[in-house]
């Protein structure tokens, strides 16, 4: 194909690393409220500690001002084992890479808070594989003070195409913004998609997944990995753009730098964004297909000096030399976490690894203190990782195995 949407681009890592895990494991806890052993060893792999398990697709995290921390369950669609004949259901059809996809509302919050684990949102859309794994649904979640909790909806795909179903009228809940009240109420606030559909930024083929998001006091920035771009939602629900990023719509085509027969062009598709410690915006990107090692960037953004919407190019990348960035974090002292989705050459042959990079305090430039600092790995092989996140207690806290139905995992890892 000449041409891969960024959004598919997405949708080929979860389907590829599906298809890998099988998808579906057996459920290592209930699904409501439970009590769990924090610290125990998790039951997929005992060599890493577990503090929440059972997940369905799990996806960003985020520590809640109580100190509780989050989850965005994707979700397993219209749950595992209930479609039997995908081909006649109507709960499911078929998305723009032919791959058939079934909708429910299985996708989830859940938090951990003084050693229980709770479902406290339940019955988001969501849609998967016909048998539940590689969930799409909710993606990220973040807070800005207590109560104010906001959370993405993704979609990976055209967002007109949410209206094409006449069997699934939730489908318009996808591709958007919700918050989320204290009493474990939800709705949207934002309809993303429509400002992709309405405005296509990157002037390539219009695509929608808002993946990661940053929560502040006048708005919620989103990095969409369809659009290939950065947005902002005010308060008062109007969207702006912020940027844009290298990819095949760009001038020239953004090269992928595989050899042949490989793809010879691909996309950003930035998947997470943070605040920094000097305030700017840094945003990750995962790269499209054919994936290829060290070509996945983390740009700047500082909306105070820079114009708005900017147009990025390659040569102004904040770093360089990772490969399909899932997730970053940045910790007090500034150092930071940069989560890779997979490792390899090429494609995804590898599992993924958390990498630190610690600043040079000797430059007065910050980006030569992230570009001539020290470079190590936290923690290798793992799989399917799709979110860091700080913890208070000097931890990091990963959210693993993210495709797969009720064998999600949150583990704990020793900030070093």
């Amino acid at each position: 194909m000449s041409r891969q949407s960024r959004s598919r681009t997405v949708m080929m890592v979860f389907t590829v690393a599906a298809m890998v895990a099988l998808g579906t494991v057996a459920r290592t806890a209930p699904q409501g409220r439970h009590s769990v052993a924090i610290g125990a060893p998790c039951p997929l792999d005992p060599s890493l500690t577990c503090v929440m398990t059972g997940l369905d697709s799990p996806r960003g995290l985020a520590f809640g001002p109580e100190g509780a921390l989050y989850v965005a369950e994707a979700g397993a669609g219209a749950g595992v084992g209930v479609i039997t004949s995908p081909t006649t259901d109507p709960r499911c059809f078929l998305t723009n890479i032919g791959s058939r996809q079934c909708y429910g509302t299985t996708g989830a919050i859940t938090r951990l808070w003084r050693n229980v684990q709770e479902r406290i949102i339940t019955g988001l859309p969501s849609t998967s594989f016909p048998k539940g794994p590689r969930g799409l649904g909710a993606a990220d979640i973040g807070f800005n003070g207590r109560g104010d909790a906001f959370f993405t909806i993704g979609w990976e795909n055209n967002p007109n195409a949410r209206a094409t179903n006449p069997f699934l009228p939730d489908l318009p809940q996808f591709d958007s913004l919700a918050r989320m009240t204290p009493n474990g109420e939800w709705h949207i606030v934002s309809d993303l998609g429509q400002f992709e559909a309405d405005n296509n930024p990157d002037h390539g083929q219009i695509d929608s997944d808002p993946f990661g998001l940053l929560v502040e006091p006048d708005g919620i920035v989103i990095a969409d990995a369809g659009a290939n771009d950065l947005i902002r939602v005010a308060r008062n629900g109007d969207i702006s753009l912020l940027a844009t990023f290298p990819s095949r719509s760009s001038t020239p085509p953004r090269p992928s730098f595989a050899p042949p027969p490989n793809l010879q062009t691909s996309d950003a598709v930035p998947t997470c964004v943070v605040a920094g410690p000097d305030g700017a915006y840094y945003i990750g990107e995962l790269t499209g297909i054919p994936f290829t090692n060290t070509r996945a960037n983390i740009y700047r953004l500082d909306p105070a000096t820079d114009a708005v919407p900017h147009t990025f190019t390659l040569n102004e990348a904040f770093l360089t030399g990772f490969k399909s960035i899932i997730d970053i974090a940045f910790d007090d002292d500034g150092t930071l976490y940069v989560l890779q989705y997979a490792t390899g050459a090429l494609q995804l042959t590898g599992l993924g690894v958390l990498i630190k990079v610690v600043p040079d305090g000797n430059q007065s430039d910050i980006r030569l203190q992230y570009q001539l600092g020290t470079r190590s790995t936290v923690i290798a092989n793992l799989h399917e990782p799709t979110s860091v996140a700080v913890g208070r207690d000097g931890n990091l806290y990963l959210s693993i195995r993210g495709t797969t139905a009720g064998g999600g995992e949150v583990i704990r890892v020793p900030r070093e």
